[in-house]
């Protein structure tokens, strides 16, 4: 069972951080050239068909795999310890990530424009710095450090 659940949770990694890497490198680069959000809202109506189950697989598998490695849920946020102080830190990672899409979904994405295209890439820029905080953190619990 913890091999199926990690490997969910390693796939739906694979999946919205690789999806944000290729949005801030490849599209992200070409809409804020050519002063085009669509090319954002295009990319992102196909993304978030996979990205978004992908990170729901995440949460679920991550809190469960969690559970596994450090029972005490209370000892998550003490960051007693290596391990519980990187679940802390994905779970502050993904804190963030929720309040990003937050402030994207309800404020910058309805007015989603050539002029707003600079707020809305520092936010794709911040998403994709959390993304592959999550990876790194992970891979830190699974190695048990550097």
């Amino acid at each position: 069972m913890f091999f199926t659940i990690l490997a969910l949770h390693v796939l739906g990694a694979a999946i919205w951080t690789g999806g944000h890497l290729i949005l801030a490198f490849t599209v992200l680069p070409r809409a804020l050239r050519a002063g085009d959000p669509r090319i954002l809202t295009d990319f992102e109506a196909g993304f978030e068909r996979i990205g978004i189950p992908a990170l729901l697989v995440q949460v679920a598998s991550g809190l469960w795999l969690a559970l596994q490695i450090a029972p005490q849920w209370r000892d998550w946020f003490g960051f007693a310890d290596a391990v519980s102080g990187a679940i802390g830190l994905k779970l502050v990672f993904l804190a963030l990530t929720a309040g990003f899409a937050g402030i994207a979904r309800f404020g910058l994405i309805p007015r989603l424009s050539a002029k707003t295209l600079s707020p809305m890439a520092w936010l794709i820029r911040g998403v994709t710095v959390l993304a592959v905080g999550f990876a790194l953190a992970g891979v830190f619990i699974q190695t048990g450090g550097f």
